[in-house]
């Protein structure tokens, strides 16, 4: 059953949203080549602490981190490590918020690369092109998130865009979803469609879902470490994930984790 939020609660998820979506980014630009996993973990569950939230993730029964890492094949669910992220990795973090009694889930991916004489160094070939294409497909499918359209709109524009124009693969075992008082609640919000628009569930206002954008560079088809957390792609290739909480309201989408 979908829990509708009420404005006042979707204040305190913007409120949540506003911590995860800040901490993450700080992560994300401390990710640089030398730094381990484990040490942005911290820095993760240190800086959402100090801003008032607490880990989402460690509310997971049998998870102990802040964050998930996807280090370049890996696809989601990484345990945080204490690999060095290395030049020219793609590192994908996922972090969760717990903020009085609502979660935010959010997720981000980016190409590591050194820096030298104070800038960046600027690389333009077919791993930019991938991860472009995610964040272009997450824009879209938000577009996409309107009172009186469906859950099947999201889900076929992300899958219209990795798969028919950019020629990646949807992963279909790993979905977006709805997150509020749990970090996974009903609606499911698949990457992909299957069978008709109308019999995927309509939009409706006071709806919080988190829309996901899972996919490969190569075949959608994925394996579980033995840790039986992380998720890998079977032919080792790039993955990327993209991740955004939003609300259902009736002036359009509203982003909660920003």
């Amino acid at each position: 059953m979908i829990d509708y939020k009420t404005s006042e609660e979707i204040k305190i998820m913007q409120h949540g949203g506003h911590i995860l979506a800040t901490v993450l980014n700080e992560v994300m630009d401390a990710a640089v080549p030398g730094i381990t996993e484990l040490e942005l973990d911290t820095l993760a569950e240190k800086r959402i602490r100090e801003l008032g939230g607490e880990p989402g993730f460690m509310k997971v029964e049998g998870y102990r981190h802040t964050t998930c890492f996807s280090t370049n094949d890996v696809v989601v669910h990484g345990i945080p490590s204490a690999y060095k992220i290395q030049d020219g990795d793609v590192v994908g973090i996922d972090c969760g918020v717990f903020y009085k009694g609502f979660h935010t889930d959010m997720s981000e991916s980016k190409r590591v690369t050194k820096v030298g004489s104070g800038k960046l160094e600027v690389r333009s070939d077919k791993v930019d092109k991938f991860l472009e294409i995610g964040k272009i497909a997450l824009e879209e499918a938000i577009k996409q998130a309107v009172i009186g359209n469906r859950i099947g709109h999201i889900s076929q524009t992300i899958q219209r865009i990795v798969e028919k124009e950019a020629g990646y693969n949807v992963v279909r075992s790993l979905i977006g979803h709805g997150v509020g008082r749990e970090l996974h609640e009903a609606p499911e919000v698949p990457g992909y469609l299957i069978g008709s628009i109308n019999r995927t569930p309509e939009l409706k206002e006071g709806m919080t879902i988190a829309v996901e954008v899972i996919y490969n560079m190569g075949k959608p088809d994925v394996v579980l470490d033995r840790d039986h957390w992380t998720i890998r792609t079977m032919d080792g290739k790039l993955s990327g994930l993209y991740e955004r909480t939003i609300a259902i309201t009736p002036d359009g989408p509203l982003m909660i984790t920003e």
